[in-house]
Order: structure tokens, then C-alpha cells, then sequence
């Protein structure tokens, strides 16, 4: 007892009603004009319940009722109704002042009661004890009163003084309320609604206190006496109700500790107990029409499953407890009012929960689901929680699918927004790669697409690409891990009409992944199928068909794939480099050259050309594969030829333009050996490409003039012996295929003749400069000048078509002034001009009469056998028989211009036949003469007839000497000696004037026609 309550003791009672009237004076006005928030008002109070304790203490001793009592009890009646007004207000300083209020009405009124009160004052002092009570609890648990009235410290330590001595007077006056003896029942209800009122008070009380046992107890006492509740009224009963609830929601919300996930599940179930008698207080009210009874019902079930669930692990049971009291919750829902209501979406929620945790099945959980789903108002929280509730299921696979699809029906079906198609579609793809049953994926992504599809729904750009992006990844994961037509499956999955806004370059992109992964598992014909379904103007299409050509063997498919693929716009030289890998690896040569070839058009004819170390280096590798395919059986030498004098003049163009030749010297160095090697393989391996083969020297004797040009050292004399003999076979190849082309073709234009002639005189150019620098040692001469001996017959043949017998002769006497000629130069000359209709004999001159010239035309052909005659003298071994031929040729011409020279030239030849026939008269081949008969006959009748000409013109000295000749022929034919007598005797007498004495008959008529001089 505090020492104001001592001193108050001390005084009397009139003293003590004084002084409360005093501060009830002082106090009043200030409740009237709203200053209450003066910290004063509740000390006075205070002090007048204080003092009004006091005072019934003293009147209580003295049993006798004081005339003061009436006025104090009026007065209380006073504050009590004062403290309804101030109720009003929901301030913290507005409630201290009513609890103040109340104690200070409940003291006076308790002073001015009777000492023997009957039951309506009893019951009216209860009420308002109770009232008190429960109000001075309240505050006394409301933690944040001290800070908030930390002005009011004295106040506040009064207050919790006043809730001990609160809850002690109403056991009194309950007492006192239990003896009354009442047998008409009058008062029955009354008296059980006040002693509800007692022992729900007294309940909360204890529980604010902590005093868990009380609490229970008086629980107990208040729910048990089913007589007493019955006669509790439906607001006393939900009051009762609404205590039990929030005692039993308290014990529910400390099952918490400290941020543990783990219940407390001892608490849950004295939570439950504390909740099952606040639905056993209204089970059987009717909510039909009282709305917020209804509501109570509901929280109460609510409270309960919540309990039930948290308590589930103790007991497996409370599961079902807890989802029939969710059910009869979700049925008193009102459809058109409150279905798609926050409050009724958590209790969906909360059954979902319990099945989960009573591991129901997928049928009893898609349901559940699907109602979430069916009253889901939409918003981008709501979705989150739909989509992380789908995450907890993960073990339910085929369950979250079926729940993912419905909720994305449920979309397109409700119009929700296009985000949240987008999250469901995205989180779908993200679900469905985790499936164990990869057709089942596929299958399920696919319907959901076609949904999408028939709705004609097209998703954005961002969304569309994230939901690739997933297709592509989970594609590459089985690619990469081998499963290639699960790789196959999701790169067509992003093929989809939905992802249009991408374009079609995505579409073409998952395409050629897609068959990719069918290439890899060797399914060309599906491959094939899916790649002739992108645009094949994109070079990584190409570079696809390339792939599958390759490996099915089809090497012109492959072919047209890589000409394809290097026109296209998106072309990229790495392409290029991957299939001559490939080719390389797979020893594919003739696809390599081509893929070679490629790359080097991208080389030379594109932009951003590469250097020029780089292309050469590509001709290379072109020019040593072309070979190697040249070298197999069965070669494609046509197109395989071409392709080598093809980028054999890449090769010199590349060398021709470079800035700085000295870095391609080794290049050039390879190029012309390999070229030239390949010309003298070519010659024993090749029929009838000629032509070909000369272009093929060509280049090497480029080349080999490049590199000597360019040297940094000294060049090797073998190099230009080299030179000399690729312009020198180069020539000759034209020579020969020229006239193989003569020999099938009757009619050759003069233009062919002209470059033949060109070639020829060219190469011979080149040879005489060789020769003239100097270049090679003594030993390699002779084979310098056999060239020039054999380039010399090509021109007079070419100078022969031509008709050109200035160079023939030019060529001729050329060759007549070289140390080194020989005889069958001079033998092919004479073949050439032999055989030559058109060559001169018959007195045209080889130019026009504009032009001056001593040359004869029968001068061209005597010319060179005269020279082929003098060369085989000389050398003492040619053939009699051409011998013969040309001899008799030469003499021919001499005698037909029939001058004095020309015949003492002829007989000089003649002469010379003699001289061989001397020699070689009787050689022989088997049983033929080298020196055919024919020649020999032609000589004696010459010779014969040549004289009688000269006899009979009187040149008797040309005549003898003719004679003579053919006296001396007459040795090597048969009947000589009979021929000989025809033409003279043995004995010649030469008379005075020069006529022979013995002649034959023949001779003798012959000189009887002349007179003797």
C-alpha cells in the first residue's frame, strides 16, 4: 500500500470526502474542455480513487452506510459516463485517461454501495469492476505506454499498481454474487452474463499478466458450464469468442522464435485448445444475419487450420483437422462477392499448404492449384507467388507442367497483360528442360506453342529473345553432351510462328542447329530436309549443306554449296578455312582444291583482300594439290590441266604486282621448280595437250625470270639453262600441236599461224640474249645451240605458212654462220620447203615490184639444200638417199635458169655425186642401193642431156665436161659399159679445134651437124 493510502487511513471520513470533492471540483472542468492530455487530470484521478478506496475501507469497518455515500456514488456514475466520452479518442493519453476515469467511477460507486447490496447492485458493481479491470489490463500490456506517456512516469506506476488491486476486488464481488440466493431465476441471465464477463476478464488478465495457468483456468471455468453460455447473449458470446481467439492467435504467433522456421509445437497445441473453445462458444450461433458473427466464425477456422498445420508433425491427423476447417471456411465464401478476395486467396493458399504436407496427390494438388489459379487477381506479386509455389513442387514435374499450361490458358483466356504470358511461357521452357521423359517436353512445349498460335499471339522482341536464348541453351547442353536428337528437338522448338518478331534469320539459325544435330547422328536425309528449309542465300546455310554433303560422299553438292556460299552477303573467310579443314581431314582432295580455289577468289576479287604472302601462299597449297590429283589414276586431266595453268598465272600475276618481291623469293622458287617438274612429267604422261603443256613451261620460264630478276644472291647458272629449256619446250609443244592441228584440219586461220610464228621467234629471242650475256659455261653451249638449231627449223616451217620467204632465207643463212650447225637443221630445212607446195620455183619474185630485192624465188629452196648439201660434206655422214634427192633438186634450179654461172655450178654438184658415188656407190641396205638407182639414172641422163644442150648451143667445153660426167656415171648404173660406149669411146682425141677423135657412133652424128672451128 503506498504512503498516500496510509495517510488517507489516517484521516476520517468526512476529511476524506472533502478532499475528494475538492479535486472532483478542480478535476471536472477540465474534462469538459478537453484538456485532458494535462498529465494532472489522471494524477487527481488517481488520487480520488485512491481517496474513494480509502473511504469504503473505513465504511466497510463501520457496517453503517454514511450520508456521504449517495453523493460519492453519484459522483462516480459521473466519471464512468465521462469516460465514454473520452473513449472516443484512440490516442494512447486518451486511453490512460479513461482507465483513470474508470477506476476513480468504480471507487466512488464502490464507496456509495450499500453494505448488504442486493443483486442488481451486485451485478452492476460487477460490470463495472469487470469493465475496469479489463481496461486497466489492456493498458498494463501495452509495451509501448511507457514511451509514449514518459511524461506521465508517476501516472504509469500508479496504473500497474491499480491492475493488482483491479483483479483482486472482482473475486469479492463475484463471491458475494455467487452466495445471493435468486430461486424465481429473475436474475439467472444476468448473473451469467456478468460472470462471463468476471471470468473472461479475469482470464485476459492473467494472460496480459503472463499467468498462463489462471488464464487456462479461467477459460475453463467460463466455457464449461454449458448452462451459463446459453444464457449468454450473441455479443457477450462473440466477445467471449473474440478473447479466446487472440489468446489462442498470441500462443500461434510466439510458435516463432527468433526467426526459427521450426514450430514450437506445444504452443501450437495449447493454441488450438485456446481456439477450439472460441468455436465451441459460437459453433452454433447463426451467421446468416450477422456479418461480423460470420467473419468471427471464419477467423476462428482459419486460426485453427493454421494451428492444426503447425502441430501436423505431432500429430499427422491435425492435417485433415486442418484442411475440413479450410474447407468449411472456402464454402461459406460468396461467390460474387468475396471469391477473388485477398483474404479468401490465402485460404486456398493455406490448403495447398496442408496437401502439400500430407503429400497428396497430383490430382488433389492440381486442384487445388487450379482454384488459386481460377480466382487469381492478376498483378506481378500474385504471379511470383504462383511461379515460386510451382518451384517447391519440382518434384511433381508432369503436376507443374499441367499447372503452368492452365495458368498460361488462364492468361490468354482472362487477357491478362503480355508480361505475364511472357514470365509463364519463359518459366514453362525453363520446367520442361528438366523433364526425364524428353518427348513428353517436346510434346508439352509444342501444345502450349500452338495455344499461343491459335490465339494469334506474337511475342515481343525481348521476351521472344529470352525465350530462344533458353531453346538454344538447353539445346547446346544435350549437343554438347552427345544426345543429338534431343539437341534437334529444342533448336526446332525455337522454329515456332510465335517467335516471328525475331525474323526470319533466327528461325534459319535454329534450323541449321537443328540439322547439325542430325548430321552428327549420321541422319543426312533429316538434316537435308531441315536445311532446305532456310533461305540458301546465307552463307552459313551453304556452309551447313556444305557439311551434309561431305559427309554423305557427294563432293559436287559439296562444291556448289562452297561457290554458293562465298557470293553470299554474310560470307565469312572462316567458313572457308573450316571446310578446307574438313576436306583436309577427310582426305577429300578434289573438294580441297575447290575449297581452295574459293578461298582464294575471296583473296583476290572481294574487299579487305588479304596480303599478298597470304595469296601466294594459297596458290600453293592449290598448285601442290593439283598435282597430287594430276598424279592419280583416272585423273580429270581436263578440268584438273585447267586449273593448273589457271592459278599458275594467279601465281606470276601475284609475283608480277608485288611491291616487294624479295618476300615471295621462296614462293617463286617452289612455284617454278614445281611448274617446270610437272611440264617434263607431263611430256611422257599426257597425249596430245601440246598447247597445255607449253603454257605450263611458260609459266615456269616467267617464274624463273622473276626470280633471277629479283634475287638478293646470286643466281645459280642452272637457272638459266632452265630458262633456256622451258622456252625451248614451251615453243616446241606449240610447234607439235600445230601441226597434229594441220594434220586434222584441212583450212587454219593466219592468225594461228601468226603466234605460232610469234612464239617461235620469241623463244628464239630468248635463247640468243642467254647466249649473248654469257650466262652459261663452255659445257653447256652445244645444248644451247641445239636449241637454237631446232627453234630455227620451227621458224623456217612457220615462215613457210606464212609465205614469208625473206625470214626463211634470214633463218637459213643464220643458221649457215653458227659454229655448232648441223646436218639435220640443214635436213630439216629442206624437208620443210621440200614439202611446201607453195614455196617459189618458177620465176616469181618474192616481192611485189614496188619492193627491191635480188633474190629469186627458187632461191629460197636452193639456198637451203645447198647448205644441207655443203653441211653433209662436211660431216661425211648423212643419208644417199636425201642425198640424192636434194642434189638433184639443187641442180634442177641451177639448169633451169640455164646461165653459164648456174650450169658450172650444176656440174660442180654433179661432180660432187660422183665423188659419193665413188665412196658409196656399192653401200647397200639388205639388197637395196643407199644411193637409189633412180638418182643415178637421173644424173647419167642429166648429165647426157646437159651436154648435147651445151654441144649444140657450142659450148664444147661445157659439153665435154658434161660428157665426161656422164661417161663416168654410166660406172654406177647397170649396162653401164653398153651406156658408155653410147656416149663415147674410152679414148677421147681432142682434134686441133677442141672435138674429140674417137667418138661413138652416136657422138660422131651428133658432131657431123656443127662445122669444126
Amino acid at each position: 500500500m503506498s504512503p498516500v493510502e496510509k495517510k488517507s487511513r489516517a484521516r476520517s471520513p468526512q476529511e476524506l470526502y472533502d478532499e475528494i470533492r475538492e479535486l472532483l471540483i478542480k478535476t471536472k472542468p477540465k474534462l469538459k474542455d478537453g484538456t485532458t492530455k494535462d498529465e494532472t487530470v489522471t494524477g487527481d484521478l488517481h488520487k480520488i480513487a485512491s481517496l474513494a478506496q480509502t473511504f469504503t475501507e473505513q465504511r466497510l469497518k463501520s457496517s453503517k452506510k454514511s450520508q456521504l455515500s449517495d453523493f460519492l456514488d453519484q459522483e462516480g456514475v459521473s466519471l464512468w459516463n465521462a469516460s465514454g466520452v473520452v473513449r472516443l479518442g484512440s490516442a494512447l493519453d486518451s486511453r490512460v485517461v479513461v482507465a483513470a476515469l474508470r477506476l476513480a467511477g468504480f471507487r466512488l460507486m464502490e464507496a456509495g454501495l450499500e453494505p448488504k447490496p442486493d443483486t442488481e447492485a451486485l451485478l452492476h458493481i460487477l460490470q463495472i469492476a469487470s469493465k475496469t479491470g479489463a481496461t486497466l489490463s489492456e493498458l498494463g500490456h501495452n509495451d509501448t505506454a511507457s514511451s509514449v506517456l514518459a511524461c506521465a512516469a508517476k501516472v504509469i506506476f500508479s496504473l500497474f499498481m491499480l491492475i493488482v488491486v483491479g483483479i483482486n476486488f472482482l473475486s469479492k464481488y463475484e463471491e458475494a454474487l455467487r452466495n445471493i440466493d435468486d430461486p424465481s431465476g429473475t436474475n439467472q441471465q444476468a448473473r451469467a452474463c456478468v460472470t462471463a464477463v468476471y471470468l473472461s476478464t479475469r482470464m485476459e488478465a492473467a494472460w496480459r499478466e503472463g499467468n498462463e495457468g489462471l488464464a487456462a483456468f479461467m477459460a475453463d471455468k467460463v466455457t464449461e458450464n454449458d448452462g451459463r453460455l446459453v444464457l449468454l447473449s450473441n455479443h457477450d458470446r462473440e466477445t467471449l469468442a473474440t478473447k479466446l481467439l487472440d489468446i489462442g492467435k498470441s500462443l500461434l504467433r510466439s510458435c516463432y522464435q527468433d526467426s526459427k522456421l521450426a514450430p514450437e509445437e506445444n504452443k501450437a497445441n495449447e493454441a488450438i485448445r485456446w481456439m477450439q473453445k472460441a468455436f465451441a462458444v459460437i459453433e452454433h450461433l447463426d451467421c446468416a444475419s450477422n456479418a461480423e458473427l460470420a467473419e468471427l466464425k471464419r477467423s476462428v477456422l482459419r486460426s485453427l487450420a493454421r494451428g492444426y498445420f503447425l502441430s501436423s508433425s505431432q500429430d499427422p491427423e491435425n492435417l485433415i483437422r486442418a484442411e475440413t476447417a479450410l474447407e468449411e471456411v472456402i464454402a461459406t465464401i460468396n461467390p460474387s462477392v468475396d471469391n477473388v478476395s485477398s483474404e479468401y486467396q490465402q485460404l486456398r493458399w493455406m490448403k495447398l499448404a496442408v496437401i502439400k504436407r500430407r503429400k497428396a496427390g497430383d490430382t488433389v494438388l492440381l486442384q487445388a492449384l487450379q482454384a488459386i489459379i481460377d480466382n487469381l487477381t492478376y498483378s506481378e506479386s500474385n504471379l511470383t507467388d504462383v511461379l515460386q509455389e510451382l518451384r517447391t513442387l519440382s518434384q511433381y514435374h508432369q503436376l507443374v507442367t499441367s499447372v503452368t499450361q492452365y495458368c498460361l490458358h488462364r492468361a490468354l483466356q482472362c487477357s491478362w497483360s503480355t508480361d505475364a504470358v511472357e514470365r509463364l511461357l519463359i518459366s514453362l521452357i525453363f520446367h520442361c528442360s528438366k523433364d526425364d521423359k524428353h518427348d513428353r517436353a517436346i510434346q508439352d512445349l509444342h501444345a502450349s506453342f500452338k495455344e499461343l498460335s491459335d490465339v494469334e499471339f506474337e511475342l515481343l522482341k525481348a521476351p521472344a529473345t529470352a525465350c530462344i536464348t533458353l531453346l538454344w541453351q538447353y539445346g547446346d547442353r544435350h549437343y554438347h553432351a552427345g544426345r543429338w536428337k534431343e539437341a534437334a528437338d529444342w533448336f526446332s522448338c525455337g522454329t515456332h510462328s510465335i517467335f516471328t518478331s525475331l525474323g526470319p534469320v533466327s528461325s534459319s539459325r535454329c534450323f541449321r542447329k537443328a540439322a547439325l544435330a542430325h548430321l552428327k547422328r549420321k541422319d543426312y536425309a533429316h538434316a537435308g530436309s531441315i536445311i532446305r528449309r532456310c533461305p540458301d542465300t546465307e552463307a552459313t546455310t551453304q556452309y551447313v549443306i556444305f557439311l551434309i554433303a561431305v559427309y554423305q560422299g557427294l563432293e559436287d553438292e559439296a562444291m556448289i554449296s562452297i561457290r554458293n556460299m562465298v557470293h553470299a552477303v554474310d560470307f565469312d573467310r572462316k567458313m572457308i578455312l573450316l571446310a578446307c579443314r574438313l576436306a583436309h581431314d577427310l582426305d577429300m582432295k578434289n573438294l580441297l582444291l575447290n575449297v581452295l580455289k574459293a578461298l582464294l577468289e575471296t583473296l583476290n576479287f572481294r574487299e579487305n583482300v588479304g596480303n599478298v604472302t597470304e595469296a601466294m601462299t594459297l596458290v600453293r597449297c592449290i598448285i601442290r594439290l593439283i598435282v597430287k590429283l594430276l598424279g592419280e589414276p583416272a585423273a580429270d586431266l581436263d578440268r584438273l590441266v585447267a586449273a593448273l595453268l589457271h592459278h599458275l598465272k594467279i601465281a606470276v600475276t601475284i609475283a608480277e604486282s608485288c611491291e616487294q618481291p624479295a618476300i615471295l623469293a621462296r614462293d617463286v622458287s617452289w612455284l617454278w621448280r614445281t611448274a617446270y617438274n610437272c611440264a617434263i612429267q607431263a611430256c611422257s604422261d599426257w597425249e596430245d595437250r601440246e598447247d597445255q603443256i607449253s603454257e605450263i613451261f611458260d609459266a615456269a620460264r616467267r617464274l624463273l625470270e622473276l626470280y633471277t630478276l629479283h634475287a638478293t644472291v646470286d643466281v645459280d647458272q642452272a637457272v638459266y639453262i632452265y630458262i633456256v629449256n622451258a622456252s625451248f619446250a614451251s615453243a616446241s609443244g606449240r610447234v607439235m600441236s600445230f601441226r597434229r592441228l594441220r594434220s586434222q584440219t584441212e583450212s587454219i586461220e593466219s592468225e594461228k599461224y601468226h603466234d605460232l610464228f610469234n612464239e617461235i621467234n620469241q623463244s628464239l629471242q630468248r635463247i640468243s640474249k642467254v647466249l649473248r650475256e654469257e650466262k652459261l659455261s663452255q659445257e653447256d653451249l652445244p645444248r644451247l645451240e641445239s636449241s637454237l638449231q631446232i627453234l630455227r627449223v620451227f621458224m623456217v616451217e612457220a615462215a613457210c605458212h606464212l609465205s614469208d620467204w625473206t625470214t626463211v632465207l634470214a633463218t637459213i643463212e643464220e643458221a649457215s654462220r653458227s659454229d655448232r650447225d648441223s646436218l639435220e637443221t640443214y635436213e630439216a630445212f629442206a624437208d620443210a620447203l621440200w614439202e611446201d607446195k607453195n614455196c617459189p620455183i618458177h620465176g616469181r619474185y618474192l616481192f611485189s615490184t614496188s619492193q627491191s630485192s635480188s633474190y629469186q624465188p627458187n632461191l629460197v629452196l636452193f639456198t637451203a639444200l645447198e647448205a644441207t648439201l655443203h653441211a653433209c660434206l662436211a660431216r661425211g655422214h648423212f643419208s644417199l638417199e636425201k642425198f640424192s634427192r636434194w642434189l638433184r633438186a639443187i641442180c634442177i634450179i641451177l639448169l633451169t635458169r640455164a646461165t653459164g654461172a648456174d650450169r658450172s655450178k650444176a656440174i660442180g654438184y654433179v661432180d660432187q655425186a660422183i665423188a659419193v658415188l665413188e665412196e658409196h656407190g656399192d653401200a647397200r641396205d639388205g639388197g637395196d642401193l643407199l644411193y637409189p638407182l633412180d638418182e643415178r639414172q637421173w644424173l647419167l641422163s642429166t648429165a647426157y642431156n646437159t651436154g648435147l644442150e651445151c654441144l649444140h648451143a657450142s659450148m664444147v667445153d661445157e659439153a665435154k665436161r658434161w660428157f665426161e660426167c656422164s661417161t663416168i656415171i654410166c660406172r654406177f648404173v647397170p649396162d653401164g659399159r653398153q651406156r658408155a660406149e653410147k656416149v663415147g669411146k674410152i679414148r677421147w682425141k681432142i682434134r686441133p679445134h677442141g672435138i674429140p677423135q674417137q667418138i661413138s657412133t652416136t657422138y660422131s652424128d651428133l658432131l657431123a651437124r656443127y662445122p669444126t672451128r
